[in-house]
């Protein structure tokens, strides 16, 4: 079996706690950071990184994505983000002050094809192949700024002139770029910007996207049968897995004091049978 990459999804909602009466003082500790805290495990238990999923009732995931990465020295950390919630320019400014400071290790999910509902409250009433086209315009745009000090551009949804990061120095590598979703519009988008293409299920047919690593987004089973889902599927090809544990509060160290040391019993039972 190859080495898999084992993300885990960060909480992004503050665990709930009663109210306390008006004339009582409240002299409970601060509640903690949900995603400084996962991240400061995944970082703890070895895993390759941790993922900060787009919800918009919890915390901003770039913002959180940003003190994640402050709080970590070896694992990366993937904001997920709707394209309609920043622009390209602005999305590349703050990636590349993020990547200045952390080494490189800030990646990037697009949350592309929103619920209805939930995109029209965010203020985005784009729907169907429209949001692919805004999507790669975006990454266009971001791409663009990122290696040019001068960057023209006029699409559909967006338009710059003269744009460009204008560092002293290089900003670092381009955030790698998540995506997902197997309509044909999501497949091209994929195949034009995605360094990494999430399955939604483990039973889904693989995508001809050369030179995409493909990913698996998990629900955690037990360990022993997760494991076995992932040894499964890195033979198909999958290489990198997003884990959501929720609600369990301390999953990165569950998947590195677990998950990872029976990927590694598999591995060497894979290379002994391969021997015999």
């Amino acid at each position: 079996m190859s080495r898999a990459e084992i993300h885990v999804l960060a909480p992004t909602r503050f665990a709930d706690r009663p109210d306390l009466p008006g004339f009582v003082t409240d002299v409970r500790p601060a509640r903690r950071d949900p995603v400084g805290r996962a991240a400061k495990a995944a970082d703890l238990a070895g895993l390759a990184g941790l993922v900060v999923p787009f919800d918009p009732e919890g915390v901003e995931s770039l913002v959180s994505a940003a003190g994640a990465l402050r709080a970590t020295r070896h694992a990366r950390v993937t904001a997920e983000f709707h394209p309609a919630v920043t622009t390209p320019v602005y999305a590349a400014k703050l990636s590349a002050s993020l990547q200045r400071f952390s080494a490189g290790r800030l990646d990037w999910k697009i949350a592309v094809d929103l619920d209805r509902d939930v995109a029209r409250a965010q203020g985005d009433f784009l729907e169907g192949p429209d949001r692919y086209r805004r999507a790669a315009e975006f990454l266009t745009i971001a791409k663009g700024v990122w290696h040019a000090p001068s960057f023209d551009f006029e699409g559909e949804f967006y338009q710059v002139l003269a744009g460009g990061l204008r560092f002293p120095a290089s900003p670092g590598p381009f955030p790698r770029v998540y995506l997902s979703g197997s309509s044909p519009e999501a497949l091209r988008l994929s195949a034009e910007h995605a360094d990494v293409h999430v399955l939604d299920t483990a039973d889904q047919e693989i995508p001809d996207l050369p030179g995409v690593t493909l990913g698996l987004r998990l629900r955690l089973a037990d360990v022993d049968t997760t494991a076995a889902t992932i040894r499964e599927q890195v033979d198909r090809g999958v290489g990198v897995f997003l884990i959501d544990a929720e609600p369990l509060p301390d999953a990165a160290y569950l998947l590195g004091e677990s998950l990872i040391p029976r990927l590694a019993r598999l591995a060497r039972q894979d290379k002994e049978t391969v021997r015999g």
